[in-house]
């Protein structure tokens, strides 16, 4: 919303001030086919495809490729790795318990594929696939039916005591039931927006910038500032929102594991 806000103001600058300046942030989201001009189908290869698909290659790169050697004087590459593994490892088993552990592999990749296609965004020319909520929208659904049917499969009927609050006063559970009810199936949509907004915004304000700073002239040096001090924030954000996305999945794994309050 701020993003569109901000396009729309600096157009109708352009349009009603005369000063020439056109920026358009909101362009670099665009899906495009990388191999033909024609509309964008089921099975067309475009440029979010080919970012996911070097987002899945570095991370097979670093996490089998860097550390096949498995040196005692680690390189950078399996020092990194051996650094997201502990780190994830660590989170799972704190947050969702030594039973969480046994889905450990996927949160990995999936934390590994987040950070990774967040930080190959920030190139030049680059593409943020986890900036639409198409993407994010299937992690997070494939998180929610995951976490569900386990939920299910390991509890039965049971699983339901995750929205039935015992402690509460008689009276109230029913009323908390329907909240927490509503929550849990609440919970895909903020996690998916979550990542995609984050990763929008900075995006968005990161092209607003730069093209302040091409109609400048002598005074570029404002916005590149500006541009320079974002970036950095957007390299933390890289690494924080697939951090939340992340801890959010232990979390409703922990829920499915133990649903009772």
């Amino acid at each position: 919303m701020a993003a569109d806000q901000a396009a729309t103001l600096v157009e109708a600058g352009a349009d009603h001030g005369g000063s020439g300046l056109n920026i358009h942030p909101m362009d670099q989201f665009v899906i495009q086919p990388l191999f033909s001009d024609g509309p964008v189908g089921m099975f067309t290869v475009t440029n979010a495809t080919l970012w996911m698909a070097l987002a899945v290659l570095c991370t097979v790169l670093l996490l089998v490729v860097g550390s096949r050697g498995r040196a005692v004087v680690p390189g950078r590459a399996q020092s990194v790795a051996e650094l997201s593994y502990g780190f994830i490892y660590k989170m799972v088993e704190d947050v969702s318990g030594k039973e969480g552990v046994k889905y450990f592999p996927y949160i990995m990749t999936l934390f590994m594929f987040i950070v990774l296609a967040n930080m190959l965004a920030l190139l030049p020319m680059s593409f943020a696939p986890t900036s639409h909520i198409a993407v994010t929208a299937v992690l997070a659904l494939f998180v929610f039916l995951g976490v569900t049917i386990l939920g299910f499969v390991k509890h039965g009927v049971g699983f339901l005591g995750l929205f039935w609050v015992s402690s509460a006063p008689l009276v109230l559970r029913p009323i908390l039931a329907i909240i927490e009810l509503i929550s849990y199936f609440v919970r895909p949509v903020s996690h998916s927006i979550r990542l995609a907004g984050n990763i929008m915004a900075g995006h968005a304000v990161l092209k607003v910038f730069a093209g302040f700073a091409g109609a400048l002239g002598i005074f570029a040096f404002v916005p590149v500032l500006a541009i320079t001090a974002i970036y950095a924030l957007e390299l933390l954000v890289a690494f924080i929102q697939a951090y939340v996305f992340t801890i959010l999945t232990c979390v409703y794994l922990k829920d499915a594991l133990h649903p009772s309050h």
